[in-house]
């Protein structure tokens, strides 16, 4: 199950990555207890968890894992394998903003907010739930206008090719 990489039987339990996450209060099943389950065979429920999509890849659990785990990285392959198995997100829509997400940075090379939430509107087809915010942050220019691309932007798109390639 483990295309990540990332050596899971590594994992001796000591609780360092989930101690430090701060989305582990809202996930249903903690990091270092994901590890445990996969290390369980127990990929469906796994997949079928809110704590994959909660995931906000600050990478804080693989700096403090002692024996070098990146669990972001592993969250990042569960979302797509869940994506590509087709499996129902727990999260309503939360499968279309990881993919809105991923689309921003392969066209930039990096989050472009706005653009990102006009793909994921249209998507979704949820156009005002969440308006209100929207705007106000818009007016206090916190959302740019305008994208700003990366040097490498070509590089990025290689990348992007080669995964879907190896898919």
């Amino acid at each position: 199950m483990n295309k990540s990489g990332e050596n899971l039987s590594l994992c001796y339990q000591c609780l360092k990555c989930t101690a430090g996450c701060p989305t582990a209060p809202q996930m249903d099943i903690r990091p270092n207890t994901i590890i445990r389950m996969i290390q369980m065979g127990m990929k469906d429920a796994v997949l079928r968890s809110h704590a994959i999509w909660l995931c906000v890849s600050c990478e804080t659990c693989g700096t403090r894992c002692p024996n070098e785990i990146d669990i972001g990285v592993l969250m990042d392959t569960l979302r797509e394998r869940a994506i590509d198995e087709k499996v129902p997100a727990a999260e309503k829509n939360i499968h279309l903003l990881h993919e809105a997400f991923v689309q921003s940075i392969r066209r930039g090379g990096r989050v472009h907010e706005a653009t990102m939430l006009i793909d994921y509107k249209l998507r979704s087809r949820d156009f005002f739930t969440d308006l209100g915010p929207g705007m106000k942050l818009f007016f206090k220019r916190k959302i740019p206008l305008l994208p700003q691309f990366i040097k490498g932007r070509k590089d990025i798109q290689r990348i992007f090719d080669r995964c879907q390639k190896e898919k």
